[in-house]
């Protein structure tokens, strides 16, 4: 296992390998590692020559044809179903026109006639990885939900979930789930540090306790810092010369900043700690002590409303001014 936190779901599941369920539902929170732990996993089943650790748990040995396929990804029992999946195209030399963000009800349809297919290896065992399982639509669900009712022989489905409670409850209930909790603190430092962030602890914090997340955060920070330091101004700040350096973040990314600094400043308001800033805990108690409490009440419904429309085509640049000039004003 490469991410050791997640290392009791995989031993649970390796000592079953032989008497699974036809379907497994991987759910937790986003930067965990499902998917990392989805595809080893698919390795390890369809592997030729698993080899076992010292903690007695099967892995793919990585040098056996079935290995080699799937590195390649031309294995005949694997299939990864994605929003991202498009057999039309090269994905390396074609540049897509915007990004899917949902899995069409013919990527499930296909499935048929390659389920319809005996598997390669006689008395093996097919793997379909469906990544993330959100982004099935009403289609593609129920497309999906009549192969869980009636599954094929020797097939496994993975299902991969940051959001499970978006996904049909009968999906949910003809699937095992297989939680992954956001691992403890010190695990998901120490891993950090293995990969050479030299702040984890804050950036840890920062992400929500997700160590996968916080990786990919570490080239914002310096972004970030520069976008705190405006709102660390409170009321001072200047909204329409502020949009801009805000926008460099994306709006989504924008407003999630706003919102966490918002949440830590109710935090310090409150019960006098902060979240995601515990550097900045200082700056937040100082502008805490000049918040209006109903303004900053509203002020984050007002958040969650403008991250539902993040993506709307009106003028990000005004939205974002509209949206730090309330917040001046929660400052009396």
């Amino acid at each position: 296992m490469k991410l050791l936190w997640n290392k009791p779901q995989w031993q649970n599941i390796m000592q079953r390998k032989d008497s699974l369920p036809h379907a497994l539902l991987l759910r937790g929170r986003a930067g965990v590692g499902k998917l990392d732990f989805a595809t080893q996993l698919s390795h390890a089943l369809l592997c030729q020559q698993p080899r076992t650790e010292q903690s007695n748990a099967e892995q793919a040995c990585g040098a056996c044809t079935s290995c080699l396929w799937l590195k390649e990804g031309t294995h005949p029992d694997f299939r990864l179903i994605s929003p991202e999946d498009d057999s039309n195209s090269e994905s390396s030399t074609k540049k897509k026109i915007g990004k899917k963000t949902q899995i069409s009800v013919d990527q499930i349809r296909q499935l048929n006639d390659y389920l319809s297919l005996s598997t390669h290896q006689v008395k093996g065992r097919r793997i379909i990885l469906i990544a993330p399982a959100e982004a099935l639509n009403l289609a593609s669900a129920n497309a999906l939900l009549k192969m869980l009712e009636e599954p094929p022989a020797n097939t496994l489905f993975l299902l991969v979930a940051s959001q499970p409670q978006r996904l049909l409850p009968t999906i949910m209930s003809r699937c095992q789930a297989v939680d992954f909790p956001i691992p403890a603190k010190a695990d998901a430092m120490a891993w950090l540090t293995e990969q050479g962030m030299s702040n984890p602890e804050a950036t840890l914090a920062y992400a929500g306790g997700a160590p996968l997340v916080a990786l990919q955060m570490q080239s914002q920070l310096e972004t970030n810092d520069n976008l705190l330091k405006q709102l660390s101004m409170g009321g001072k700040l200047n909204p329409f010369s502020s949009a801009p350096l805000f926008l460099s973040a994306g709006m989504d990314g924008a407003i999630q900043l706003i919102q966490k600094w918002v949440f830590d400043l109710m935090s310090s308001k409150l019960a006098e700690s902060a979240h995601y800033h515990a550097p900045q805990a200082a700056t937040l108690q100082a502008l805490c002590k000049s918040v209006n409490l109903s303004a900053l009440v509203q002020f984050q419904k007002n958040l969650v409303q403008a991250k539902r429309a993040a993506n709307h085509p009106l003028s990000h640049e005004m939205q974002l001014e509209n949206l730090l000039l309330q917040y001046t004003k929660i400052f009396q």
